[in-house]
């Protein structure tokens, strides 16, 4: 068989071009490494006041900027880090605030709180924990960085009512490898304060938080909340990898506690919310 030139060129450009087309989604899809994907996960429902609402941004903004916050970041293996925020409230309503975003140094640090500063919380109708955890699991599935962790810091002030039973989507999220950490808002003076939950740093040890080294830490007064979350960051930052900081160390113990699996009614939420006579009674 005779071989043609003009055809042979013309496979050959064919081939190339295929390999190339093979090529560019692994390039497209190339992760960046960083040493935690963080998705911050921040309850915005109508039990939380405007004044609870601005606390928590401030809180946030101030933590993120800290110092050691800062150089807890830079002393990762790769000195970065991926870090979103996202309110969320009822089955329905999840908005991310500040997409995802690398912070290496404190410039970062500043130019992420700045847009996390700019706007304003809004709130919404009820709780949905488990919606929120499925939500930032999505979120990290597509963030488009390979972390040596990945941490969901989810934060609250009532338990599930809404929505699948939070502890089988911690459970369905945790067998991926994912961390879940818990900030239970153990305040109290809210807009519906006849949902009060004394018992919710219980119920985010039994049925929220889990994965590796997971832990969580309540806020029983407003005023403890801007350096819960500073404590809280330092520690999930500084990971398996770095020893915590000297000015962390003593603190560990009282404020953390670790994921349990006693028997624990994690629906309970949904029946306060079912037996909600109380909503009438106050009117």
């Amino acid at each position: 068989m005779q071989c043609v030139p003009g055809f042979l060129s013309g496979l050959s450009r064919l081939a190339v071009a295929s390999f190339a087309a093979l090529l560019l989604p692994v390039a497209a899809q190339a992760a960046e490494p960083v040493d935690v994907e963080l998705v911050l996960a921040v309850d915005v429902s109508l039990s939380m006041s405007p004044m609870e609402l601005d606390i928590q941004r401030r809180g946030y903004v101030a933590a993120l900027t800290h110092p050691n916050v800062v150089q807890a970041i830079q002393d990762g293996v790769h000195g970065k880090i991926a870090v979103t925020y996202f309110e969320w409230a009822g089955d329905a309503m999840q908005r991310v605030v500040v997409p995802w975003t690398v912070i290496a140094n404190q410039a970062d640090a500043e130019a992420f709180a700045a847009r996390l500063e700019a706007g304003v919380p809004n709130s919404a109708r009820r709780t949905s924990i488990s919606a929120a955890l499925t939500f930032a699991g999505d979120l990290l599935a597509e963030s488009g960085f390979t972390g040596m962790k990945r941490v969901i810091d989810i934060s609250g002030d009532g338990p599930n009512n809404q929505g699948e039973p939070v502890d089988s989507v911690r459970d369905r999220i945790t067998d991926q490898g994912i961390t879940i950490n818990g900030l239970p808002l153990m305040t109290s003076g809210g807009r519906m304060s006849g949902y009060d939950f004394a018992d919710l740093d219980t119920y985010y040890t039994r049925c929220v938080i889990g994965g590796p080294g997971s832990f969580m830490v309540p806020v029983n007064e407003w005023s403890q909340f801007p350096e819960a979350i500073r404590r809280k960051l330092v520690l999930e930052l500084a990971g398996p990898f770095m020893p915590i900081p000297a000015a962390y160390q003593g603190a560990k113990p009282s404020v953390l506690l670790v994921q349990s699996r006693d028997a624990y009614d994690c629906q309970i939420g949904e029946k306060m919310w079912g037996n909600r006579s109380w909503m009438w009674e106050s009117r």
